[in-house]
């Protein structure tokens, strides 16, 4: 499927993760103080993520369910990816 419905949900987490892995790389794992403006796009992206994957699965699923179920299964497990990292590090 070739819509903006099946690739901007995974783009988005893809630069979700740029953010979370940079953020990583150059300041460690920091726990405690200021969140930050890393912290605050991760706390809007979560809302607008849940948004634009139900948002492809009211239009698309009714239409073409198989290929619709594959595109929403790799839409979830790249956008679980970052959700993963931030709880299990804590950060």
């Amino acid at each position: 499927m070739v819509k903006p419905s099946a690739w901007l949900p995974v783009l988005l987490s893809l630069g979700i993760w740029a953010m979370l892995f940079y953020r990583l790389a150059v300041f460690g794992i920091v726990r405690g103080g200021d969140e930050g403006v890393a912290a605050h796009l991760f706390q809007i992206w979560i809302p607008i993520e849940a948004l634009m994957l139900a948002f492809f699965a009211i239009k698309w699923l009714p239409r073409a369910p198989k290929p619709a179920l594959t595109v929403l299964a790799i839409q979830v497990a790249v956008a679980l990816v970052p959700v993963v990292v931030v709880f299990s590090l804590q950060l």
